[in-house]
């Protein structure tokens, strides 16, 4: 419901950068009357998500707009397949054309991104590819529900979700074991504690003040041999830092429990995805 709320209002905002003048060139070309189909249709091979905000920008505009899902939620498709059919009023798909489009590049794009990482964890391996905070500001329920669709996890939503201590709360609060401890007087029971560490001796700390999730963070293959068996099932393993797609078959046969990789969502190039009008009627 709370993500409901965020993309309605997500898309509110979409549609009033783009239409608060209005479209000249749609008003100057086509009639209130005229009818048409369009088509959206997948440019290149992609992971589909975003279907569900797609369809609510033309709603938004026109709900006598009709939109049919053709593909799901995390269905893979071939380029030149269609998505999505969008009919009804002429000028209600033209106006929100872009904007719909918009997002469904950006979700779908994240969602093939994680497909492609959650691909490469080796069958019967426990690695969990999950996402982080390094979301576009304001599409974070977007986004986060298109790294689901790609077969990811989320990590923490928002501050509030879950503690992690950074390399900045360590120092806040004078040391790792004084931040764990701290930590685990004030948050819920039901929480658990989580730090990043970015060494073997802070790694050794960690353990030793009991953290439930130890984060490496930018370790080099050799030392991550050696934290796995430090460790050695005392605490969950994340990795975070320039994780590639090409280490994912590594870490996972290592026995690291999660890979946390921000560039799920900063750096997913959007999907390749072209609406296609057919006229039913000019409205003339």
């Amino acid at each position: 419901m709370w993500a409901d709320t965020l993309l309605n209002d997500l898309i509110t905002r979409a549609l009033q950068e783009d239409l608060a003048a209005g479209d000249l060139t749609t008003a100057a070309l086509v009639s209130d009357t005229a009818k048409g189909v369009a088509h959206a249709v997948a440019h290149s091979d992609l992971v589909v998500a975003g279907g569900d905000v797609f369809a609510r920008v033309f709603y938004a505009i026109d709900p006598g707009l009709r939109v049919e899902r053709l593909k799901q939620e995390g269905e893979r498709v071939r380029s030149g397949e269609n998505l999505f059919v969008v009919e009804g009023s002429t000028q209600a798909i033209l106006l929100g054309e872009r904007t719909a489009l918009n997002f469904l590049q950006r979700a779908s794009g994240v969602a093939t991104l994680t497909r492609q990482f959650v691909d490469a964890v080796p069958a019967g391996r426990k690695l969990r590819i999950v996402d982080t905070r390094k979301t576009t500001p304001g599409l974070r329920a977007l986004e986060r529900q298109a790294v689901r669709a790609g077969g990811g996890f989320n990590h923490r939503d928002n501050l509030g979700s879950a503690v992690l201590i950074k390399d900045n709360h360590i120092v806040a609060a004078g040391g790792i074991t004084e931040a764990i401890e701290r930590a685990r007087r004030h948050a819920p029971h039901t929480s658990r504690i989580e730090i990043e560490v970015e060494s073997l001796e802070a790694l050794t700390e960690a353990l030793a003040a009991r953290a439930d999730i130890v984060m490496l963070d930018n370790f080099s293959e050799e030392l991550l041999e050696r934290a796995v068996a430090l460790v050695a099932g005392r605490a969950l393993i994340e990795i975070s830092g320039g994780v590639t797609l090409e280490r994912i078959p590594r870490l996972a046969q290592l026995g690291i429990d999660v890979v946390s990789v921000g560039a799920l969502t900063h750096s997913a190039p959007a999907a390749d995805i072209g609406l296609d009008l057919e006229a039913l009627s000019t409205g003339a």
